[in-house]
């Protein structure tokens, strides 16, 4: 099973929204080169609160693309980037993704899937009502979390808009994905 890249972004400075570039560089156990989130230590501002010597298992933001398409139906418009994703793809079920898939994207980078984004109110300040959108409850009243996955940087690369993500799912019993 295989998708594409549709964008890239990345903000060397705090702001919500991260602006499409040609291609990102990833670097092998910090993230995005240049992006404000690249460290091996927890660079959101809530976890660094919380303890700055957290291992940073958010390096990297994907969201897939089709999320967009599903929001517009009940009349919002996002693009790539404005949700503050680093990569958005298509073709890919990023949220059914175990714990642990590894990413092979371009040529050479490679990134682990840690857990799902945890929506903020800042979704909710973006747009008033998409945060409703992105979080909500199944019929278990289990929360349901599609505001993309987080991942580190296995191996690093150049990504660009175009390029093959390929999933190797780890052996073993599959780990759905929780917040991080």
């Amino acid at each position: 099973m295989s998708g594409k890249v549709t964008a890239v972004s990345s903000n060397g400075e705090y702001s919500f929204t991260k602006p499409n570039r040609d291609s990102v560089r990833l670097l092998a156990g910090l993230g995005v080169e240049g992006d404000v989130h690249a460290g091996v230590t927890v660079k959101h501002r809530s976890r660094v609160a919380q303890d700055p010597t957290q291992p940073n298992l958010r390096q990297v933001h994907l969201i897939h693309e089709e999320l967009f398409a599903e929001v517009s139906g009940e009349g919002f418009k996002v693009a790539p980037g404005e949700l503050g994703e680093n990569i958005t793809t298509r073709g890919i079920d990023l949220l059914g993704l175990p714990v642990g898939t590894l990413l092979r994207i371009g040529d050479s980078a490679v990134l682990e899937v840690t857990g799902l984004r945890n929506p903020c109110l800042q979704i909710h300040n973006f747009q008033d009502g998409l945060l409703k959108q992105v979080v909500g409850r199944d019929e278990a009243g289990n929360i349901v979390r599609k505001a993309g996955i987080m991942s580190i940087v296995r191996e690093g690369g150049v990504v660009r808009p175009g390029d093959t993500v390929e999933m190797e799912h780890p052996s073993g019993p599959h780990r759905p994905l929780d917040r991080v």
